[in-house]
């Protein structure tokens, strides 16, 4: 009879307290409060940055996304896939870009751009192969594959720089297009033909598929494997077109370029919110991800961190939004 009565009896007006409903929400509530508090955190600490809406400091951010950008689009094929993390991308920027320069010097831009997306595209694909089809650890391949590059370019560079024999004219490396920088336009290019590829097309579709499960794709009739290839042989391409840029822009290329693009495309990747386990995320999220990841660094470059200290918040934010992330259920 008291619990009858209890029912009937509206709660005080003093117990319904923001404690009380913060308890009442579960976790992808929770989740989105908190992102949506540390957004609106940066785009704060942004404004009250000196400096951060100059013209320079946004041409500055552009740029720099725009490199980094292409290894985090392809990054996103490969975390898709359900392959975690691919760690040779960045020596597949330093290595491409060293390609193009002697190709240019060789036989002229025409021949050596080409060049450079088959070398990325099939460094690419020989790694995917021993994935999908010999199901090795994607991160051991990756790092041996990136300790090979380094190890292969040493004794060819002697640790020195390629330099263009007819370096790019001015116009071509201060291009603007509607005022932006013309890597910004190739890397919004690559982007949409991701988004494009993940979103309409059996490819697509067949990465979900995979990176959801690969025996459950397997039983289905798919080929595992194939999509597999194609994911990374796509990463080694659009790494190999940053490589090109830097090296078109600096009119020079060392293996030194991509150094650090590994870690800086997942960060901006798992905080975009690919899931690390596969078969969920988009290119559309890795931009966000970058945009958030280039404007953190641009405001810790302005307020005088270091750059180890930018590696080190860097880092943090990243692990917070892995804790933040929902658990896998695969």
């Amino acid at each position: 009879m008291r619990k009858a009565i209890l029912r009937l009896v509206p709660p005080a007006m003093g117990s319904i307290t923001p404690l009380n409903r913060f308890r009442r929400l579960d976790g992808s509530q929770i989740r989105a409060i908190l992102h949506a508090v540390f957004i609106l955190a940066l785009m704060i600490a942004a404004l009250a940055t000196p400096g951060f809406l100059s013209g320079p400091a946004l041409q500055s951010l552009l740029t720099t996304i725009s490199f980094i950008g292409c290894v985090a689009v392809g990054m996103t094929l490969v975390t898709i896939s359900g392959n975690i993390l691919a760690l040779s991308l960045g020596a597949t920027v330093g290595a491409s870009a060293l390609v193009v320069i002697a190709a240019s010097n060789r036989s002229g831009l025409a021949e050596a751009i080409p060049l450079a997306l088959m070398f990325g595209s099939m460094v690419g694909a020989v790694q995917g192969a021993l994935i999908g089809c010999l199901r090795a650890n994607p991160i051991i391949v990756t790092i041996a594959t990136s300790v090979l590059i380094y190890g292969a370019a040493q004794p060819i560079t002697g640790n020195a720089a390629f330099y263009a024999v007819y370096p790019t004219s001015d116009s071509l490396l201060n291009a603007r297009l509607l005022g932006m920088p013309i890597e910004f336009v190739v890397f919004v290019a690559i982007l949409l033909i991701c988004q494009f590829l993940l979103s309409f097309t059996v490819f697509g579709r067949n990465v979900f598929m995979v990176g959801d499960s690969f025996n459950a794709a397997r039983a289905a009739g798919l080929r595992p494997w194939a999509t597999i290839i194609g994911a990374y042989s796509c990463a080694g391409a659009f790494s190999a077109i940053a490589g090109i840029m830097l090296a078109l822009r600096y009119g020079r290329a060392s293996m030194e370029f991509g150094l650090g693009y590994d870690y800086s495309a997942i960060a901006a990747v798992l905080v975009g919110g690919t899931a690390i386990s596969g078969g969920q995320g988009s290119a559309i999220r890795t931009f966000a991800g970058m945009m958030i990841i280039g404007i953190v660094q641009v405001v810790l470059l302005l307020q005088g961190f270091r750059q180890e200290w930018q590696y080190l918040i860097t880092g943090v934010i990243v692990l917070g939004v892995v804790l933040l992330s929902p658990p896998a259920g695969r």
